[in-house]
């Protein structure tokens, strides 16, 4: 009995190694094509775009695809650093998960067109962002009190 258990356990540490490895590789991949496709359409709206901005209202909407597409690869990068924890430490920090979720509803804010939505929406983002961080306070606060 004892020999299947281990058995069972070999195997499923190797799937797990396999698994982990593969969407470790698959974000990596996802990460670098993102940031060269991220520079190359920036450099296609400096050539077209930029000599267009004569006011703030046409900077607006340039600067809030750019910030977008940044914080798109971010994400990628904090999904990265919780497959690594993952595997390292085989637990999932809830606070990589939080500034993870904290990262993704930033960017769908960012891209909010403000004038056109209505207020209960922008409120239940509002209500998001503030339950995210309160929770992500919480818990950085409770692992500062964990002895080590």
């Amino acid at each position: 009995m004892r020999e299947s258990l281990n058995r069972y356990e070999r195997i499923t540490r190797k799937f797990e190694f396999v698994a982990v490895t593969a969407l470790q590789t698959l974000i990596m991949l996802s990460v670098a094509v993102g940031t060269v496709a991220l520079f190359a359409l920036f450099i296609g709206a400096l050539r077209s775009q930029v000599p267009q901005i004569g006011s703030l209202a046409n900077l607006q909407p340039l600067l809030q695809r750019s910030f977008s597409g940044v914080l798109m690869v971010l994400l990628g990068l904090e999904l990265l650093e919780t497959l690594r924890t993952y595997f390292d430490e085989h637990h999932i920090r809830v606070e990589v998960i939080l500034v993870v979720a904290m990262i993704a509803a930033g960017r769908a804010i960012i891209e909010i067109d403000f004038a056109h939505s209505p207020g209960m929406q922008l409120l239940g983002y509002g209500a998001l962002m503030a339950s995210l961080a309160v929770s992500y306070f919480l818990v950085k606060k409770a692992h500062a009190h964990l002895p080590e």
